[in-house]
């Protein structure tokens, strides 16, 4: 997941690109509105999310927003020392997705970062199955089935899958998907489980569970699911 930062202030930017890349987000670092704009012009299929400083020294957030959402539809959180009705008013008029005001603690913007990111990620109502290889997921009812045939799954192991099913060919780390599964279940999870868990469902999915082909391990990442 590739979030671009656009922050004049070189200590908060500094500071927020380590914090994100420390949580597991790889980012793109921008100071001014020329660069964000040139990034976006060029790289606007590579990008996530979006954080931008309301104030830039050449110009505003809110154009890279509007910039941003012409292009596509990706999350955009405002960063500002402004806190008032118009200008978050304004912002989220123009696309935003929410608006967070200096100073504030790191996790309370990673914690919106992925309330974001749930909200877009939920599966479309009309989207009734997910197809992972030979893999079928139908959505409506709640069912996995493998060349046809329907594979048992516990409801953890299930939930599981389906967040696979909603980022095929992303990588997912490990604490993204800890975070998705708490958020769900609102249940304890914790690594050695999610570890037994993606060992069960490779046993009853893959072909041949040594050599995984449809949950791929990416080393030193986390796992990815299709392409």
């Amino acid at each position: 997941m590739n979030i671009l930062v656009v922050e004049d202030d070189k200590t908060i930017a500094a500071g927020l690109e380590y914090s994100l890349q420390q949580d597991g987000f790889s980012t793109i670092l921008c100071h001014d509105v020329t660069a964000a704009k040139k990034t976006i012009l060029e790289s606007i299929e590579q990008i996530t999310l979006c954080l931008f400083d309301l104030s830039l020294p050449d110009g505003s957030g809110y154009e890279l927003c509007k910039l941003v959402k012409e292009r596509r539809d990706i999350p955009v959180i405002f960063l500002t020392v402004i806190d008032d009705e118009v200008n978050v008013v304004m912002g989220l008029d123009m696309g935003a997705d929410d608006y967070i005001t200096k100073p504030f603690r790191i996790r309370e913007l990673l914690s919106r970062i992925k309330s974001v990111m749930r909200r877009y990620h939920k599966p479309s109502p009309s989207k009734s199955f997910v197809d992972i290889g030979n893999v079928r997921i139908h959505t409506l009812e709640g069912k996995v089935y493998k060349d046809g045939i329907e594979i048992p799954l516990t409801a953890l192991e299930y939930r599981l899958l389906l967040i696979f099913g909603n980022h095929i060919g992303q990588v997912l780390t490990r604490n993204q998907l800890l975070e998705q599964i708490w958020d769900v279940a609102g249940d304890f999870v914790n690594d050695n489980t999610l570890t037994v868990y993606i060992k069960r469902l490779r046993v009853k999915l893959e072909q041949d569970p040594q050599h995984p082909t449809i949950i791929k391990t990416v080393r030193g990442l986390g796992y990815k699911v299709g392409d």
